[in-house]
């Protein structure tokens, strides 16, 4: 009896054991899409004019990207209204120092560009048209820089931070 008492006990336990593990398993929920990566854009300064290249960012996905590894597979887009992070890669071929100035739906600015130098800065812009002018010379023909509302995800992008 003591024997057959055990046994159902055994087989109780391996029964709840087994229901719960049931109730263990992984849930699907859909991951947060991640931020885009930064967009590079190229300003040069030179004696008579402001050039930036490309004129417009964030209008579709970008056609050149720093990471290779997925270039036969589209970038998702995010529905989101967050500005686009800009990373300007600035150089100044002028005998004389300057800042870099975007103004339009948010002012910015770089910090002091060195004559013959080049330098790198960042800025979050929202969606709009803006004009990128060097200060302290007068006489430049500034550029214009148009910034669309398509936000492409990070998430097929490994190697990133």
């Amino acid at each position: 009896m003591a024997l057959g008492r055990r046994v159902c006990a055994a087989g109780a336990c391996v029964a709840s054991l087994a229901v719960g593990a049931l109730g263990c398993g992984a849930e699907e929920r859909p991951n947060e899409q991640r931020p885009a990566p930064p967009t590079r854009v190229s300003v040069a300064i030179s004696k008579d004019t402001v050039t930036v290249t490309p004129a417009r960012i964030g209008e579709a996905p970008e056609k050149l990207t720093l990471i290779q590894q997925n270039k036969k597979h589209a970038q998702p887009p995010i529905h989101t209204n967050e500005p686009l992070n800009v990373v300007f890669v600035a150089a100044n071929l002028t005998p004389t120092e300057s800042k870099l100035e975007i103004s339009g739906p948010k002012e910015t600015s770089s910090g002091l560009l060195a004559a013959n130098g080049n330098a790198t800065f960042q800025a979050a812009l929202p969606t709009g048209s803006y004009t990128v002018s060097a200060a302290g010379l007068p006489g430049l023909k500034p550029a214009q820089l148009v910034v669309g509302s398509y936000r492409a995800s990070s998430q097929n992008d490994v190697l990133l931070p």
